[in-house]
């Protein structure tokens, strides 16, 4: 008789108690055979200063995980822990996956693949001559680069830091080539001009409430992608929706950075398509309640 493999791995972050990756990557894994267990690691529900990241970790390879997910605050402050990173992760200078491995950490970003992977499918006849970015942190230079991959001409860039925005506009033109990306000062300089809105903070979850811009800004003729899945129809893709734009919400990036999670953490190769059905089955159940 077989042995049964196990895995447990885990998401460290902020507010993470509505995110439906537990469910995605435990069904995929008893999918494949698996004894699969994936645990929030909520700081907020713990009660703990973002300084117990070191200590997180230190817990999470004691405990014998196979490795974590990273999200919000510390896709960047969690590289100065790791022993490692992957070509991608050190590209984008951030980190979502943590894997543990022969006594070291290697960090990884399937982020920027999950984004591209869902605009491709969700909105694959967008105009991408010019989009406007919100957030430049860890998630939005991911998206950044994901955006650029996917032939957006222009990418203007906007946060509460410039600094950080500036920044990020900088490695993108040293990667893409110069003129690709800007960072301005307020959305109101590039909406009026652009195809789309991309969202790339945590604002829209529930611990951080409100819009990422002006609604009056967003036009019928815009698209709107937002990365955030917890609620899976935000305030601003409900305000989009209301005007009649193209959406796209952040459930099918969760879905595909999810997809390079699970290789990640087992060597298995997960099914996309069937865990896009059963995100999609959970999105109708939220709907429905």
């Amino acid at each position: 008789m077989t042995d049964i493999l196990s895995y447990r791995v885990g998401l460290i972050g902020a507010d993470i108690q509505l995110s439906k990756s537990p469910a995605l990557h435990m069904r995929e894994g008893a999918a494949h055979g698996l004894d699969y267990t994936y645990e929030l690691i909520d700081i907020a529900a713990r009660h703990l200063p973002e300084t117990a990241l070191p200590d997180l970790l230190s817990e999470l390879e004691s405990r014998g995980f196979a490795g974590t997910n990273i999200t919000h605050p510390f896709k960047q402050a969690v590289m100065a822990h790791l022993d490692d990173l992957s070509e991608d992760a050190r590209m984008l200078g951030a980190v979502n996956t943590v894997v543990f491995r022969q006594g070291k950490r290697i960090g990884h970003n399937t982020d920027w693949y999950g984004f591209y992977e869902s605009f491709k499918r969700g909105l694959p006849q967008a105009r991408r001559d010019r989009a406007l970015l919100i957030g430049a942190g860890g998630a939005g230079v991911a998206v950044a680069h994901a955006a650029l991959k996917l032939g957006i001409g222009r990418l203007d860039i906007v946060d509460r830091d410039k600094a950080r925005a500036d920044h990020l506009a900088a490695d993108l033109n040293a990667r893409f080539g110069e003129d690709r990306a800007f960072a301005l000062a307020d959305a109101g300089q590039s909406l009026p001009f652009a195809d789309g809105l991309i969202h790339a903070t945590p604002m829209g979850m529930k611990s951080h409430p409100g819009l990422p811009v002006d609604p009056s800004l967003v036009e019928a003729r815009h698209w709107v992608a937002d990365i955030v899945y917890m609620p899976l129809v935000t305030e601003l893709l409900a305000v989009a929706e209301k005007k009649g734009c193209q959406v796209l919400p952040g459930g099918g990036m969760a879905v595909f950075q999810a997809v390079g999670a699970f290789q990640l953490f087992c060597g298995r190769e997960p099914d996309a398509e069937r865990m896009t059905a059963h995100f999609a089955d959970m999105w109708r159940s939220e709907r429905a309640a």
